[in-house]
Order: structure tokens, then sequence, then C-alpha cells
């Protein structure tokens, strides 16, 4: 099917800029700077999956910009990998800008006009991303998402938040400017070329086996948003940072990147067929199946609960990549999905978190005894999104793990099923004593202090816990997009 050209991927990207604008405009005028966000967003959705008909039925949106080097071009391309990371940004953005609204006027947030206004142009860049056309394309949202998530990470201005903020930066922008810089013009020296490119750009390419392996590994520690071990610290570290910020950072837009730049690279840079040859999709395995495992037991030790989601970030991206590099049709299918499934619940999650802190100051689990019955909507959420990751039916987490474990058999890699099924062991482990602490122990003498869970951060939350059961039951769109990826 011949590319569709259309300007819907840059609007898309607009759209968002555009409210950024819009907000630091309308500053002083606070009910209409805070309905700019939603707005924005659900226009955003609506451009995205205009284009889902075309990407569904095997076609791709284009449209090329201009001509930055001889072979490197400022372009756009919508196709079935970028329409899953699209998708989900876009569509949890609706959700994440009303639970946004709802948490920074109830805690009175200072400088919340700096806040919206670097959310949407975060959501701009992630969009951006997941349409660019090439490596070089794709760099540039990924190093404008870094820098503008920063303030995001500082928000609250203190020495907390200067230090959490501080490994944010130094280890996304170390990373990108050392081994991810080098890896571009590797690959732009042996391919003369950065455009993404179906079976792999570096297929075939005139260059030894030694050079794509450190090309390979360049890659995959410059993305250090996708937080493989050991470039995972600064994912916690940024949890000084407010609750809907904490959202963005391990739901809708920042380690979203992260994986799907590796996949890109897997995928559309690599091939499938190049990493089986030199054995890169067996030693990546075992090193994110060592970060699933390390991550989920620091999960278990943490009785905050926001670094306790945290750890489980580290750990749950580590199954997207395992997916991709395990290289079986079923594993990677499993792997795509799993970039949807894990935003619907870990979003949940965190919106918990805010909600409990929201309505009760508290952040310590041992501190939640008997708060479930206080807030039912906020700790009824938590368990289903909680069910989802570990892996419960019907939930979208069951999904993506099936065929993540179907494919381990599929390709003969039975240590791998053996990580997933010990890891959704450890995912129980640290998740379900969070929901029965809330519902089932006895309440202290601090936990009966008067807590109501307030509307505009309750409803998104419920909402998007729907979402992680819907997508269980209904599948079918995202897996439709993943075997687009891998056929």
């Amino acid at each position: 099917m011949d590319p569709v050209i259309s300007t819907r991927p840059l609007l898309a990207v607009a759209v968002a800029g555009l409210a950024a604008v819009a907000i630091l405009f309308l500053n002083k005028r606070e009910k209409l700077r805070d309905a700019v966000s939603p707005i924005s967003a659900v226009a955003m959705f609506a451009i995205v999956v205009s284009m889902a008909p075309t990407v569904l039925a095997g076609g791709t949106v284009e449209l090329r910009l201009f001509e930055v080097l001889p072979g490197i071009d400022f372009a756009f391309r919508a196709d079935a990998l970028g329409m899953v990371f699209a998708t989900v940004s876009s569509l949890l953005w609706i959700v994440a800008a009303v639970y946004s609204i709802g948490y920074m006027r109830h805690l009175h947030e200072h400088a919340q006009t700096r806040f919206f206004a670097c959310f949407a142009t975060s959501l701009a860049a992630a969009v951006g991303g997941a349409f660019a056309a090439n490596l070089f394309t794709l760099v540039i949202f990924y190093e404008v998402l870094s820098l503008v998530t920063y303030p995001l990470v500082y928000h609250h201005e203190d020495e907390e938040g200067w230090r959490g903020s501080r490994k944010y930066l130094v280890y996304l922008m170390g990373a990108s400017k050392s081994v991810l810089l080098a890896a571009l013009a590797l690959t732009y020296h042996i391919a003369g070329s950065l455009d993404f490119v179906r079976g792999g750009l570096l297929t075939g390419a005139n260059a030894s086996a030694t050079l794509l392996t450190v090309v390979y590994f360049c890659y995959l520690f410059g993305f250090a948003k996708a937080a493989v071990m050991p470039m995972h610290a600064w994912l916690p570290a940024a949890m000084v940072a407010p609750t809907p910020v904490s959202a963005l950072l391990h739901a809708v837009a920042v380690v979203k990147m992260g994986v799907f730049c590796v996949l890109r690279v897997i995928f559309h840079v690599f091939g499938v067929s190049t990493v089986g040859e030199l054995g890169l999709g067996v030693a990546t395995a075992y090193l994110v199946s060592f970060t699933i495992l390390m991550a989920s037991v620091y999960a278990l030790t943490r009785d905050d609960l926001k670094a306790r989601l945290a750890y489980s970030t580290v750990s749950q991206l580590s199954y997207i990549v395992l997916g991709a590099v395990l290289l079986s049709p079923l594993a990677m299918v499993g792997g795509i999905i799993h970039i949807a499934a894990h935003a619907f619940s870990k979003i949940t999650l965190f919106f918990c978190a805010g909600s409990i802190y929201c309505a009760s100051g508290k952040r310590n689990i041992s501190d939640m005894a008997g708060i479930g019955r206080r807030l039912p909507w906020t700790m009824g959420a938590f368990f289903v999104a909680s069910l989802s990751m570990i892996g419960i039916p019907p939930t979208a987490g069951f999904v993506s793990k099936w065929y993540l474990a179907e494919g381990s058999v599929e390709g003969g890699q039975m240590a791998f099923l053996a990580v997933l099924l010990a890891s959704s062991v450890l995912n129980a482990a640290y998740f379900l004593p969070v929901s029965y602490t809330a519902f089932f122990e006895a309440e202290t003498k601090e936990s009966r202090a008067p807590v109501r869970e307030i509307p505009l951060v309750a409803i998104p939350l419920v909402a998007t816990a729907i979402l992680s059961v819907l997508m269980g039951i209904f599948p079918y769109y995202f897996l439709t997009l993943a075997d687009g990826v891998i056929r």
C-alpha cells in the first residue's frame, strides 16, 4: 500500500505545542488556562485515531518537512508501532489532564501555569517521537522530552527536588550526549541514512559483527529512559515530583518513549534477523531478566508507595524489551501490547497514590491501615490495577503476559518463562499487601482522621482502571497493530 501523505502527524504534535503556548498566555485566567489541557488532549486523540484505519489496513501516513543532511530528513511517519505509543499517550493525556487539575487545585500547588505548559509540551514531544520517520527526528523529540520534563521533576524547588532532578538530567542527558550520539554517528557511517526500514536499516550492512554489537548496546544504554539496569537510578529519584508528573514519567510519556526507542532500534534499525544472527537477543534477554527480578526485589523493600511503584516500573519496562528480544512472533506481540497494558495499569496506581496523598497526606503503606474503607473508589481502582500488573484475567496485564509466556515457549526459552512466572509472584508479593492493609487491617488512631475522595481526582483513576479491564476483554486494536509491526 502506498503511503498516505498528510499533515495529520504534524497536527497531532502542533495541538499540544499550541496548548502549551495558550496556557502561558492564560496565566492569570485560571479557569480558561485549566480548560486548555483537556480540550487539547481530546483534539490530539481525535487526530491520532483518525489515522488508525489507514495504519490498521497496513498503510502509513507520512510527511517529510525538510532535509537536514544527505540521507537525513526531519520527517514524520505514522506506522503500526508509532500508533501504539501515540494512541496510549494521547488517550491517557485526557484523563491525566483532568486528574492534574483536581490534584493541583486541591493542594494549592505553586507555579501551576509552568506545570501545565511543560506537561503539554511533553505530550507534544512524546507524540512527535511516536510519529518520527527516522532516528534523527526521534532523537530530537527524545531530547526535547528530557529537557521539558526537568522543570516538572524540580517542581517543588526544594533540596530534595534539586537532587532528584539533577540525577534525572545527568542520567538522561549524559547517556544521550555520549553513547547515543556515538550510535547515531556510527549508524549513519555504516548505512548512509537514519531512516527506519521494515526489516532493519542495518540488515546486510557491510560492517563487522563487533562494530554492530557496539552500536546496538550504545542504543540500549543511550536510550536511558528505558531504565535497563544500571541506567535506572534516575527513575526512583524522580519520585520527588508531584504525582501527576510521576504518572507522566511512568505511564504516559517518558519511560514509554525509552522502551519505544529500543523497539524501534530492534525492529527497524537492526532488524529481527540481524539481532538473532549476532546473538544480541539472548544477551539482552538475560540483561533485562536481571532488571525484571532485581527491581521487583527492590520494590518489595519499599514502604513509600510511590517508591514501590517506581521500582515496579523499572521491572515492567523490561518486560517490553524482553518480548522484543526473544524474537518469537508471540513474544514480540506481547512486548508491544505491554506498552498499553502497563500504561493503563500504572497510571491508575500512581493516580491512586496521589488520591491517598490528597485525602490524607499519607505516603507510606504502613500508615494506610483501613484507609480503603474511607477511600473505596481509590483503593478499589488500586486493587484492579494491581491485578493487571500481576497478570490476572480479564485485565490487560493478563493478555500481554500470556503472549510473553507463550512466546517464551514458542522460542524454546524456558528460562525466560521462569523469569516471567517468578516476577509475577513478586508482583503479587508487593502489590497485594497494599490492598490488604487498606481494606483489612484495623485502623489506627491516626488513620481515623476524616478523609474524603476528591471528584476530579477519583473519576480519572476509576476511568483508567476500567480501561485496564476493557483492554483485557477487547485487546484487538493493539493486537492488530502489534501484528502489523512484526509482519
